[in-house]
């Protein structure tokens, strides 16, 4: 079979790999001249399911409410004049119950897990190097009431199989000296012992390598213009360079998925949160991390990357609006000084914004569409760094015809008709 896959970043590159593996004739089809150019380019680099749970809670939408007057948040939620917008955050707001908060955690974390283990697999059959470091997460605290509160979901990620504890400051330092200088900010962390970091670029470059050993053509370079058919069968893809036909076709577009295919009446509650990355050479190496995490309080992510220094933070509902400036940085470089006040060349930043494919309850969409050979592999999210091989697994699983690791209902198009 030939199957059409539409997108090179993690999704799509992951998604080849495996049904490249099953024996398929694959061609990989994306806009940008080189893979792993969009929302995989530049992300936190942390493959956490310690981190997994679903945006949608309790809390959330006094969060959304307070970000539309204020500035200082880590989330930016402005209302558009966008009813695509209003449509994802009215599903989003029905998911924010309690009792929906877990079921959406379990089933990410759950996937999380499951990808984890499938990206250790693939590293291992390829020997491909992406500057891992599998040395656990720290998620820094500095309030102790947030600390307390932050261990409600212990129990839930023990039963799933997450080792993870509470840490005092003292032991926080002894896992990562680096933190020395900010001790007296922080009143301690949650430990998890299995999550892990790594550049999910150098991954999808070195992938996208082991892909054309196994015969994969990336068409790079091409602009997807329209996918050609019907609501019965897709026909073809029109790119900037003609027709490509195919037996089936994998949409893995992340944030412009639902754009695609919307000709189509394939409706994909899929949203763009725009997120920003600050990327720093280490100027000295002790005073760096060695361990990824997360500042809890600001909301601000950081890893090593070999010889930089990596820092994510925001939720920018933004639409589709990549631009930056350097202003919207200087909180992220802030909380950056504050921690690692060695660490980094702080005149030297690299600025970066991207797109994550947010779906309103929280897990991705993998599996059939409405149309009959259109598969979809989308929505991960600010977790598609983590569930990209497991989801790709599952996927090939799926059109294959064989039963998958996980209960795939779960990520199914079809789950929010059912709601």
């Amino acid at each position: 079979m030939h199957v059409i896959v539409l997108g090179a970043g993690l999704m799509g590159v992951t998604s080849a790999y495996y049904l490249a593996k099953e024996g398929h004739e694959v061609t990989v089809v994306d806009r940008r001249p080189e893979v792993a150019m969009e929302t995989s380019f530049a992300n936190a680099g942390l493959m956490t399911p310690g981190h997994a749970s679903a945006w949608a809670s309790p809390r959330a939408p006094m969060i959304l409410l307070q970000s539309l007057w204020r500035g200082d948040t880590s989330l930016r939620y402005r209302l558009k004049l966008d009813p695509r917008m209003w449509g994802w955050t009215w599903q989003f707001l029905r998911n924010c119950t309690a009792e929906r908060n877990r079921a959406n955690t379990l089933v990410k974390l759950h996937l999380c897990l499951h990808s984890q283990k499938e990206t250790e697999r693939v590293t291992r059959e390829t020997g491909i190097q992406w500057d891992r470091i599998a040395k656990g997460a720290l998620y820094l605290h500095r309030d102790k009431d947030y600390l307390k509160s932050a261990q409600a979901n212990f129990p839930m990620m023990r039963d799933a199989g997450v080792k993870l504890r509470a840490i005092e400051v003292d032991e926080v330092i002894g896992l990562e000296p680096a933190l020395q200088a900010s001790r007296d900010k922080l009143v301690g962390a949650i430990y998890v012992e299995g999550d892990e970091s790594g550049d999910a670029r150098k991954f999808t470059v070195e992938l996208a390598n082991v892909c054309r050993s196994l015969g994969v053509t990336f068409r790079l370079g091409e602009k997807i213009e329209r996918i050609e058919g019907d609501r019965d069968a897709v026909s073809g893809v029109i790119t900037g360079n003609g027709l490509i036909k195919g037996d089936a076709y994998v949409l893995a577009l992340g944030s412009y998925s639902p754009q695609l295919v919307r000709r189509l009446s394939v409706k994909l509650p899929i949203y763009p949160v725009k997120g920003y990355s600050l990327t720093l050479p280490i100027r000295d190496p002790a005073g760096a991390p060695t361990i990824g995490g997360v500042d809890e309080y600001n909301l601000v992510a950081f890893s090593r990357l070999g010889d930089r220094l990596r820092l994510t933070g925001t939720a920018d509902f933004a639409g589709y609006d990549t631009d930056f400036e350097a202003h919207h940085f200087t909180h992220m470089l802030k909380v950056a000084r504050e921690l690692f006040p060695q660490g980094g060349a702080y005149d030297q930043p690299s600025y970066w914004a991207c797109l994550r494919p947010m779906t309103p309850d929280g897990p991705p969409i993998i599996g059939a569409s409405p149309v009959r050979n259109l598969w979809l592999n989308t929505g991960a999210g600010h977790m598609g760094w983590t569930m990209a091989c497991g989801m790709s697994q599952i996927l090939s699983d799926q059109m294959a015809g064989r039963k998958t690791a996980l209960d795939d209902r779960a990520f199914s198009l079809a789950r929010y008709t059912r709601a």
